[in-house]
């Protein structure tokens, strides 16, 4: 049977309700000195303000090595009552020091296949999806070897691939890698960004191609997120590919989440929920929160 794997198990697709398909509860890199994620304590007040908004899921994109704090999230999901899915994945290079890239060496497929049928670390948490990244315009010879282990996981487990696109950008470039090179079917590849590079023939091509469309940055500061997004989403679902997207926060700083003075993840029902309501009609964005998150990561677990 088809399920969604959250940190307490696994879930019927329509039991994850209203979800922030890309945000962070727990993140740290040599890339955000200072600002990392990593207070329980406001982690759960804001799982909190967002169930309070009306949400009950959150997908957590942070990949292997990163802070993600497997072990912490049970109780979390358990005390807020919102769903969390954790990933397994690597992001890039530079948010790791080179001797953790040189211990997964060789057995990046194995770590992945792992965390997501087994458990991160000795948590018994077990993944629901695997997080891989980009370059700018490019794939770097980093990003090849991930996402072949990324395709690799896939087809031993059936999860699916999420894909950091630096600036939006290379979303043409990842799919031919992953599903013309290595052969992941469209509808398990989620491409996250695509608010930051607001190319609707692009967009529109990767609708095209199967695959989803995450709009996931509302709380990044100058990017091209809340005021291009509108004309995006009505855009694809004009064209019939409202089935296709997702929306998420993606708050990656302490200053951005909410119990902060940021926007956080109750931005995202708060603040975008009623802009795209009026763009494209209430019915749909209930549909592009509820119906799409359940479908985008529900798996035929193997």
């Amino acid at each position: 049977m088809s399920g969604v794997r959250t940190v307490l198990g696994d879930i019927r697709p329509e039991e994850l309700g209203v979800c922030d398909a890309h945000d962070h509860l727990f993140i740290s890199s040599p890339q955000l000195p200072g600002q990392e994620l990593n207070d329980a304590r406001a982690a759960r007040a804001e799982l909190e303000v967002f169930g309070a908004a009306g949400g009950t899921a959150v997908v957590q994109w942070t990949p292997y090595g990163m802070g993600r704090r497997a072990a912490d999230l049970p109780a979390l999901s358990r005390s807020t009552g919102v769903h969390v899915v954790c990933a397994t994945g690597l992001h890039q290079a530079a948010h790791y020091a080179p001797e953790l890239l040189k211990e997964v060496r060789g057995t990046l497929a194995e770590v992945f296949v792992s965390e997501l049928t087994e458990g991160i670390g000795t948590s018994a948490v077990r993944a629901g999806l695997v997080k891989v990244a980009g370059g700018f315009h490019a794939l770097d010879a980093h990003a090849r070897w991930t996402m072949t282990a990324a395709a690799e996981a896939h087809h031993a487990t059936g999860a699916p691939i999420a894909v950091h696109l630096e600036m939006g950008t290379g979303a043409l470039d990842v799919l031919d890698l992953l599903c013309g090179e290595l052969g992941v079917p469209p509808h398990r590849v989620i491409l996250g960004h695509l608010n930051r590079s607001p190319d609707f023939t692009v967009q529109r091509q990767a609708a095209e191609a199967g695959c989803w469309l995450a709009f996931d940055g509302p709380s990044r500061a100058h990017h091209a997120t809340d005021w291009r997004m509108p004309d995006a989403v009505r855009a694809l679902a004009e064209a019939g590919f409202g089935h296709r997207l997702l929306l998420g926060g993606d708050t990656v700083v302490a200053g951005a989440r909410s119990v902060d003075g940021g926007p956080g993840m109750p931005y995202l029902l708060r603040r975008l929920r009623p802009r795209l309501e009026a763009a494209v009609g209430k019915e749909a964005v209930a549909r592009i929160l509820t119906a799409n998150p359940g479908r985008a990561f529900a798996v035929d677990w193997r």
